[in-house]
């Protein structure tokens, strides 16, 4: 079952060994090409 959204992609991400922390929140990815996305514009991805 999916625990989380990917915010970059919008994918269902069950996986959560990709993971980053912004603004004390952790956010999860499907992969490691969107978690490079959210790091270098985190922002973009947190409204």
């Amino acid at each position: 079952m999916a625990k989380d959204i990917d915010p970059v992609c919008g994918m269902k991400v069950s996986d959560t060994s990709v993971s980053s922390t912004y603004n004390g929140k952790t956010y999860y990815f499907c992969c490691d090409h969107c978690k490079q996305t959210f790091d270098q514009n985190p922002i973009k991805y947190t409204r």
